[in-house]
C-alpha cells in the first residue's frame, strides 16, 4: 500500500513539474524573449544575460541555477536536488527544442502574461517539489547565516538585478520587467497557496462547549480546547477560562462569525492568516521538499 501511494505521487509530482515546465516555457518564447523583457531571481539573471550577450537562454537556465541546486542538496535534500535538476534541465529542453507562437508585442500585455505564465510555471514545480528558480534556496541560505527574512533578501536580490537591467538595457525595460516580476509572484502565490486562505481563530468565551459543538456541526471543523487563566481588574485577578482554537478557509469566516453571534456576541475572537497546514481536518497544498 505505501509503494503505491508513494507511486501514485510520484506520478502526480511529475504531471505537475511538466505543466509548469511548458507553462513557464511559454511565457519565456511567446511574450519575455521577443520583448528583452526579464523576471526576477535566477531566471531574471539568465534572461538579462540572455539579452545582452548570444549566449542561448537554454543553456543560461542550467548554468546560473547549478549553484542553487547545489546549495539546495545541502540544506534541503537529496531528493528536493534531484527533482529541482531535472526540473530545470527540462525546462532548459522546451525551451530549446519547442516552438511558441509570439502572442503579442503590447508591452503591458507582455509583461502581464508573460509573468502570469512564468509564475504559473514556477508555482506548479513547486507544488511537484522542485524549483525552475533557485533564487528562494539562495534566499533560505542567507537568512539562516545571517538571521533576516526571506522576503528581505529575494527583494535585495531583486533590486540588484533590475538596477543592472536599467543600465545595461532601458529604464523603461526595467519597468517593464518589474510588472512581470509582481504578475509572476502574485500568480506563484495563488498556485502554491490555492483560492482557499487559511485563518486560525482563537475564541474565548464561557460557552466553549457550545461553540465547539457548533464549529463541528455548523463549520464542519475540528477544534483544539486549551486550559488558560484569564487576567482582569486593577488587581490582576485570573479566573480558568476554556480556549477554542480552529483552522478554517477566509470564505467560512463570516459564516463562523454569524453562527458566534447566535451563541455569545462578546466572546473575544482572534483571527490570524496561516500560511501553511498539515493534517487534522484541513486539506492542504503543501511544498514537499522531501
Amino acid at each position: 500500500m505505501k509503494q503505491k501511494s508513494y507511486t501514485i505521487q510520484l506520478i502526480k509530482d511529475f504531471v505537475l513539474i511538466t505543466l509548469g515546465i511548458f507553462s513557464a516555457a511559454f511565457g519565456f518564447k511567446g511574450f519575455l524573449l521577443t520583448n528583452h523583457f526579464i523576471d526576477g531571481g535566477a531566471t531574471g539573471i539568465s534572461l538579462l544575460i540572455s539579452a545582452l550577450t548570444p549566449i542561448p537562454l537554454y543553456v543560461l537556465l542550467i548554468l546560473v541555477n547549478i549553484p542553487f541546486i547545489v546549495l539546495g542538496y545541502k540544506i534541503i535534500g537529496r531528493i528536493f536536488a534531484i527533482k529541482t535538476a531535472l526540473a530545470i534541465c527540462g525546462l532548459a529542453l522546451v525551451v530549446a527544442t519547442v516552438s511558441f507562437p509570439n502572442v503579442t508585442n503590447d508591452n503591458i500585455l507582455v509583461a502581464l502574461f508573460g509573468g502570469f505564465f512564468l509564475g504559473a510555471g514556477i508555482g506548479l514545480s513547486m507544488r511537484g517539489g522542485a524549483v525552475i528558480d533557485g533564487t528562494e534556496v539562495l534566499a533560505i541560505y542567507l537568512s539562516r547565516k545571517f538571521g533576516t527574512t526571506l522576503g528581505d533578501i529575494i527583494i535585495l536580490i531583486n533590486v540588484i538585478i533590475f538596477s543592472i537591467a536599467a543600465f545595461f538595457l532601458s529604464i523603461e525595460t526595467a519597468l517593464y520587467s518589474m510588472v512581470t516580476y509582481m504578475s509572476a509572484s502574485k500568480m506563484l502565490d495563488f498556485v502554491v497557496e490555492g483560492i482557499e486562505e487559511y485563518m486560525g481563530v482563537t475564541i474565548i468565551s464561557p460557552l466553549s462547549e457550545e461553540i465547539s459543538q457548533m464549529i463541528f456541526d455548523t463549520i464542519g471543523r475540528g477544534v483544539t480546547i486549551y486550559k488558560g487563566k484569564g487576567g482582569f481588574g486593577k488587581m490582576g485577578k485570573t479566573k480558568e477560562v476554556e480556549i477554542v482554537y480552529t483552522v478554517i478557509t477566509r470564505l467560512e469566516l463570516s459564516h463562523l462569525n454569524a453562527e458566534l453571534e447566535k451563541i455569545d456576541p462578546k466572546a473575544f475572537v482572534v483571527m490570524s492568516n496561516i500560511k501553511d497546514t498539515k493534517g487534522g481536518m484541513i486539506k492542504k497544498r503543501a511544498f514537499k521538499h522531501d
